[in-house]
């Protein structure tokens, strides 16, 4: 099984939606976890609200700092926050393989309550999609997953 750690710097909305969908659809292939590099200390409550509607599972969701997973085997860590938005990216120092995601953040979409679903949605999809594209690489042997990740993200 791959291991994967999500982060984002307060590990509240998009690495907690992100470790959620992972261990629902990973078919056994993928085992998440998420943290952060200054948790916030709670998972934001529209993430479990969006999550639950989503028939995902919500059980043990935390908002936990990386040094959780000092000791954790970790075969990819992907952080999730969006550059583009100009938010300070936590650097995970470790040798496992890295991805970036850079997936907008819903929880700071200000508007109506459709605007607002809307937008945890698209970050629900989009996560789905990416989880998608991992479940059909080779999750038999962590190296050549890690390889076949590389490839897929160049």
């Amino acid at each position: 099984m791959i291991s994967i750690l999500y982060i984002c710097t307060h590990n509240r909305c998009r690495s907690i939606l992100s470790e959620a969908i992972t261990n629902d659809i990973g078919q056994g292939k993928l085992r998440a976890y998420s943290a952060g590099s200054a948790p916030s200390g709670q998972v934001h409550p529209l993430s479990l609200k969006f999550l639950e509607q989503q028939n995902i599972a919500t059980d043990g969701l935390t908002s936990q700092s990386w040094d959780a997973f000092e000791d954790t085997p970790i075969d990819v860590v992907v952080t999730v926050c969006d550059q583009a938005a100009a938010e300070a990216c936590p650097v995970w120092f470790g040798k496992q393989a890295k991805l970036h995601w850079g997936l907008s953040d819903p929880s700071k979409v200000e508007g109506s309550d459709d605007e607002i679903q809307r937008a945890f949605l698209e970050c629900i999809e989009e996560i789905k999609a990416r989880v998608e594209q991992m479940l059909a690489l080779d999750c038999s042997n962590s190296e050549r997953f890690q390889a076949q990740l590389k490839q897929l993200t160049n």
